[in-house]
């Protein structure tokens, strides 16, 4: 399936992904301005409500029905199993609602990413920010899109010149907090020009694509949290890879994208480093 997938395909697959996109946004955009119920999932700012629940079911049992061979990662059903499994087969990876505690605050970076893995490679993304309509999109070797025009990653600049976007993650561990704060101090420290937080792993590496920022790095997020996003960095000309500087793996809960290798190396000398249990 992976060696004989068309361009056609490709494009199928991504207006599929757009069409389902735009109902789920109707369904996120009804809810953004209403009083909201929480659950916990992981911890106690772990948070997850009806409306991702909602959200996910129309988006895989959308995209079930038109792919019935497909396999399909979503992060609320995921919750319910257990551990992901992610095959060389056909596998769509999907965040319903990626920033929920922005969700639930009101705070307008709220995403859906859905991304299509082929031998477990990402060939088809999108990310939307659903209250700012911004659509990221990427198909493998086309390049990178938002609302229909190319994006690039920033021009290459020296690491002290950079802006880093990072999140501190769910996690409220005391050493593992503490341990991504050193980093930070690390970062700050060099100097680097500033910090940015949004809430969302996948709308940081869009930043990051169309050059409004230099490098995200983050430990503790979910495949579903990056794999849109990685393929949208790498067709704006950026890198994805581990923060160990060795390659991406997408279920090791781990990430730093760049505008150039360069950078991301230069950023992974820094980092702390944490390890959790794969996806």
């Amino acid at each position: 399936m992976a060696t004989t997938a068309t361009v056609e395909d490709l494009q199928g697959y991504l207006k599929s992904a757009i069409d389902v996109t735009k109902l789920a946004t109707e369904i996120i955009r009804e809810a953004f301005d209403q009083e909201k119920v929480t659950e916990t999932k992981c911890s106690a700012v772990d948070l997850v409500t009806k409306t991702d629940k909602a959200v996910e079911q129309l988006i895989i049992g959308t995209l079930r029905n038109t792919y019935p061979d497909h396999c399909f990662i979503g992060e609320e059903s995921v919750d319910e199993s257990g551990k992901s499994e992610f095959t060389d087969k056909p596998t769509w990876i999907i965040d319903p609602v990626d920033g929920t505690a922005n969700f639930v605050h009101r705070f307008p970076f709220v995403a859906v990413s859905i991304a299509l893995c082929i031998e477990k490679k990402v060939v088809v993304a999108l990310v939307h920010n659903c209250i700012l309509d911004h659509m990221y999109t990427a198909i493998l070797g086309q390049g990178a899109f938002c609302n229909g025009k190319p994006i690039h990653v920033a021009s290459p600049k020296d690491i002290t010149q950079s802006l880093v976007i990072n999140e501190i993650g769910s996690s409220r561990d005391v050493a593992v907090v503490r341990t991504k704060l050193q980093t930070v101090e690390n970062l700050v420290n060099l100097p680097v020009h500033g910090f940015r937080f949004t809430g969302s792993a996948a709308l940081n590496i869009c930043l990051i694509s169309q050059g409004s920022g230099d490098v995200f790095y983050e430990y503790g997020m979910h495949c579903w949290d990056i794999a849109a996003g990685s393929l949208i960095c790498h067709e704006a000309g950026g890198v994805c890879i581990d923060t160990t500087g060795d390659e991406l793996h997408l279920m090791k809960r781990r990430i730093i994208a760049a505008s150039s290798m360069d950078l991301a190396q230069k950023i992974a000398k820094f980092m702390m480093h944490i390890d959790y249990d794969s996806d």
